[in-house]
């Protein structure tokens, strides 16, 4: 584990798990290379068209409801896509095949710790998630209890996953387009925060959820080309392709074995937990469920996801495979005895391998595609958890009109925009790997706990919750700047205080420890009403009533 903070641009550009960040060298190092004028060229491509769907839905765009989920129109097959555009990253894409490259099975084994947790959303959550929810996931935390005090402890969690989350990409735009572009980093940074503003502005979640769609269009492809392109070169035999990356590898005969690539046992847990649990409370990706018509509909675009996101899995391992052939043992990739432009890179040497420019060009310009994807979603997130949580319920305790809420959610958008624009540009050299764990630990020991209990345990009260919401995310941020990624990498201390780098398995049973035991312990006559109310809102959960005149209001 002691690698972890030498891998900032995985790290930086991982929206799926903070753990991608052990699959390449820092980007900071790398020169900023000629001008790829393939991928600008399609990049350019890819915004004309972006921005002729955020005019497209800027129009659509009336009322709240619109803003937030596209009026709860969007079919599951649709949400399916978008959700999986938001899932599979540029670290999908470059950090697993590098993973692979370098680990092989290992590199594989890791790749299905980011897929557990769907199921569970799947039979726990979804339905649950539409019938219950309007806008954000603190709809359905505060149900049945102070809607103050609640959607505010909700919404400062999900502002501080959203904002380590958005530097983390702002950074790994920066350094990726440095990188495969030859524009400046600064240049890079604001464009990329240029374009989110204006997709999540004038577009808002219409236009977010096609950019989300054509975006995992465009990577499904690009990663089918260039896998489909390298397999041929092995007469698409498996045991070909396994014998000859065996026999090319430094592993050899332990490449496809399972290794040590997590040696701590207590790390490999707290991972996986994070991993597992965390994807059930990111904001962004709960925000999702509410764009659909209805429960059904929100199963179903699990399950799209979950199929887009195993089959591009599947497809990323035997691109690290056949790299490890193409790629490991060509000599015009690499300069000094290392991988040209670090072993992120390696993705793009194949695709350059066996498409030439052109498709090293289409793929570069996927990559930049696939942040932009991501930031977007991220601050209509951070935006409605200002505007619709803070604002809209907490001060204005739900007298706010639909105008007055959205103009709120487009300056919170703005605001937000050039937040992430200038800490991208503070945080150039900075590593930010533990912003990544930092806002994973957080979902899932923050945002999961609360929500999950409050879906399926009548016995939370409002002190519990806030107890188990507050203690999580204090627990999630001070076990993280103990660790080894920040208190030695960051701050320079001779030795890290918290001797793990993961906080999920240490923060999450701390935030249900204290939810239930101050849940348990009160005995208030407010506490027993809202006990009382769980009967009403297992009701509507399970059977959706009541869920389609809420959403009109």
């Amino acid at each position: 584990m002691n690698f972890l903070p030498r891998r900032p641009l995985l790290a930086a550009a991982a929206i799926a798990a903070p753990a991608i960040a052990f699959a390449g060298p820092a980007v900071e190092a790398a020169e900023k290379q000629p001008l790829n004028l393939h991928a600008i060229g399609m990049f350019l491509l890819f915004v004309l068209m972006t921005m002729g769907i955020t005019y497209w839905a800027s129009r659509k765009t009336q009322s709240a409801a619109d803003f937030y989920t596209a009026g709860g129109g969007i079919t599951g097959f649709q949400n399916g896509l978008a959700i999986a555009g938001d899932y599979m990253s540029a670290a999908t894409l470059l950090g697993l095949t590098a993973l692979v490259f370098d680990k092989g099975y290992d590199g594989y084994i890791y790749t299905i710790a980011f897929f557990v947790g769907w199921p569970m959303i799947l039979f726990l959550m979804a339905e649950r998630l539409r019938n219950l929810g309007r806008f954000t996931f603190a709809d359905i935390t505060s149900y049945r209890l102070d809607q103050g005090k609640v959607r505010t402890m909700a919404a400062i969690s999900s502002l501080v996953v959203v904002s380590f989350y958005l530097i983390a990409q702002m950074v790994g735009a920066g350094q990726l387009i440095k990188l495969l572009f030859g524009l400046d980093y600064e240049l890079a940074i604001v464009v990329v925060g240029a374009l989110m503003m204006v997709y999540v502005i004038f577009g808002g979640m219409i236009a977010t959820t096609w950019v989300q769609i054509i975006k995992a269009c465009l990577l499904l492809a690009g990663g089918t080309a260039v896998g489909i392109l390298a397999f041929s070169k092995f007469d698409f035999s498996y045991t070909t392709l396994v014998a000859r990356a065996a026999e090319a590898h430094k592993l050899h005969d332990k490449l496809m074995a399972p290794g040590a690539l997590m040696a701590d046992p207590v790390n490999a847990v707290s991972l996986c937990l994070g991993l597992m649990f965390g994807i059930a409370g990111l904001p962004h990706i709960l925000m999702r469920f509410f764009t659909v018509t209805d429960a059904k509909e929100a199963r179903k675009s699990v399950l799209y996801a979950s199929g887009f996101i195993g089959y591009f899995f599947n497809v990323i391992f035997i691109m690290g495979l056949c790299a490890i052939t193409i790629v490991g043992t060509d000599t015009q990739f690499f300069t000094g005895g290392k991988l040209t432009g670090g072993g992120n890179m390696v993705a793009m040497h194949l695709a350059k391998a066996v498409g030439g420019d052109l498709l090293l060009g289409f793929l570069a310009a996927v990559a930049f595609a696939t942040i932009l994807a991501v930031v977007s979603g991220l601050a209509l997130a951070g935006a409605s958890a200002i505007s619709h949580d803070l604002y809209a319920r907490v001060i204005k305790k739900g007298t706010a009109t639909d105008k007055e809420e959205m103009k709120v959610s487009r300056m919170a958008t703005l605001a937000l925009g050039v937040i992430a624009v200038l800490l991208g540009i503070l945080f150039e050299k900075q590593n930010v790997a533990f912003m990544v764990g930092l806002a994973f630990g957080i979902a899932a020991a923050g945002n999961f706990p609360v929500l999950i209990l409050s879906m399926y345990w009548k016995g939370l009260t409002t002190r519990g919750a806030l107890a188990g919401g507050y203690g999580g995310l204090v627990s999630a941020v001070t076990f993280v700047v103990l660790s080894k990624s920040v208190w030695v990498t960051v701050l320079g201390n001779p030795a890290p205080i918290f001797p793990y780098e993961q906080p999920a398995l240490f923060a999450m049973p701390i935030a249900f420890g204290l939810a239930i035991f101050f849940s348990v312990s009160e005995s208030s006559a407010r506490s027993r009403a809202e006990k009382a109310a769980f009967d009403d809102q297992f009701v509507r959960a399970q059977t959706g009533l009541g869920a389609a005149a809420a959403s009109k209001h």
